[in-house]
């Protein structure tokens, strides 16, 4: 379950995404001008990091920007270390690009090759936690009864707007820059929508 709660965020989500994502070689557009378009998480079954995916516009480009966010440094990943952030409620939160985090490798390995569902957020109300709509909405070519072969994740590596994470017999690609024609290339996949975009489109594949 993901908890969304009411809470000051400084410097907030955009803003850490507008000032990361000039230096990535993929993305062409201009911070200045994001738009969040929509989002959808991951459960981390421990409860202790979120996993969230933006989808973000920047003039006629469309980006997929997955994030975690710890509450202490993720050992080895200071070159994914996206920024900090100051939450009301939680504290300091260490924000990564999530291709290079275990917890978020673990969970799009399930959502792709299982079907596993997203996360349905909730709003923290006083105590009692009332289910949001999804901002966007993920789909799965995986198969439920399939099973999760054992899996040891390695580093990511991105060329051509595509982050490829090995992981032993089996490569996850998650795109950066989304084709939003709809237009799949692969079997195993993630797709998803938002509001204005009916066509499902490509976000990741194995």
């Amino acid at each position: 379950m993901g908890i969304v709660y009411a809470a000051e965020l400084r410097p907030s989500k955009m803003e850490l995404v507008a000032q990361w994502l000039p230096g990535q070689e993929w993305f062409y557009g201009d911070a200045g001008e994001l738009v969040r378009l929509g989002s959808f998480r991951f459960d981390d079954l421990a409860g202790e990091v979120g996993i969230e995916t933006h989808i973000v516009g920047a003039g006629d480009k469309v980006y997929q920007v997955p994030l975690t966010y710890r509450g202490a440094p993720l050992a080895g990943a200071e070159a994914f270390l996206v920024g900090t952030m100051e939450h009301s409620v939680l504290g300091s939160r260490w924000v990564y690009d999530a291709t290079a985090d275990p917890v978020y490798q673990a969970e799009l390995a399930a959502a792709l090759l299982t079907g596993k569902p997203q996360a349905v957020e909730h709003k923290d109300v006083a105590g009692t936690f009332e289910a949001l709509p999804h901002t966007a909405v993920l789909f799965s070519t995986g198969t439920p009864d399939a099973g999760l072969p054992e899996l040891r994740f390695g580093l990511p590596s991105t060329t051509a707007g595509v982050t490829s994470i090995p992981a032993g017999d089996v490569n996850f690609a998650v795109l950066r820059e989304l084709d939003t024609t709809g237009t799949f290339h692969h079997e195993t996949t993630l797709a998803v929508t938002w509001d204005g975009q009916a066509v499902p489109v490509l976000v990741a594949a194995a």
